[in-house]
């Protein structure tokens, strides 16, 4: 299969969905402490150690996605790509939804309400040939530095995420799940919104206090980066990101 791929990728539903949080949820209660400031990195638990690649946080209206390169990905993750018929792969991008919102077209108000109970969740992977700033434009990508165990962590946490067909029913987030290893064959939903793109059955919940955002944030925990997972809209997982790439300039590999 081809990847056909624009300049610049639509976002995926959950934007809208967090549309609706803000405006009907933390307007009253949450906005102020969620959307004006970010809190401070979290100070490292060990001296830094060296970076040994680059990760891509995308700003995507208002989801975020993480991307890996394609030779940091791991026999697993390229298998994913591969057994869903693509090639040529530079970057494979992972972001995090509701699984009923993404995947159907009913977003009225009880769909959008429901979703933010804890229900099902989904997970869009996208397969990009060119870089993310190409595809998602620049100034929505902060391309951020990782160690070596960064990015088997971070692996680790891309690979747990992905629900298999013999795994027990999700009841806990990917980084909760032992070992962050899948069992089984990926559950795949289907095609994504966009040449390149395909949606997989996703481990854990997605509620109102833990959005595609949160699931970020939690990727970049698991990348060994210093960030709060405690956020719930792009520009808190973004701010943070920004605060770790700017040290990093001139040191990257």
């Amino acid at each position: 299969m081809l990847l056909i791929l624009g300049r610049h990728v639509p976002s995926l539903s959950c934007s809208r969905l967090l549309g609706v949080v803000r405006s009907y949820v933390f307007v009253a209660a949450f906005a102020p402490a969620a959307c004006t400031s970010s809190p401070p990195l979290l100070p490292p638990a060990a001296p830094p150690e060296p970076i040994a690649t680059i990760i891509a946080v995308v700003e995507r209206g208002w989801h975020t996605d993480v991307c890996i390169r394609a030779e940091d990905a791991g026999p697993w993750l390229l298998a994913l790509a591969h057994g869903s018929g693509f090639d040529g792969e530079r970057f494979l991008c992972f972001g995090f939804g509701e699984r009923q919102y993404v995947l159907t077209h009913d977003h009225g108000p009880l769909a959008t309400l429901s979703a933010l109970l804890p229900s099902r969740a989904a997970l869009l992977m996208t397969v990009l040939r060119d870089s993310p700033g190409a595809a998602f434009g620049t100034g929505n990508v902060v391309n951020v530095g990782i160690s070596r165990a960064g990015l088997i962590g971070l692996q680790a946490f891309l690979q747990a995420a992905v629900q298999s067909d013999e795994a027990d029913p999700p009841q806990a987030n990917a980084a909760d799940k032992p070992e962050g290893k899948p069992i089984g064959k990926p559950v795949g939903l289907g095609e994504g919104p966009y040449p390149g793109s395909v949606f997989f059955a996703a481990t854990g919940t997605y509620d109102l206090f833990y959005t595609c955002n949160t699931w970020t944030a939690t990727a970049l925990r698991s990348a060994g980066l210093p960030v709060h997972t405690t956020v719930l809209f792009a520009g808190g997982v973004m701010r943070q990101a920004r605060q770790l790439a700017a040290p990093q300039l001139g040191s990257a590999p």
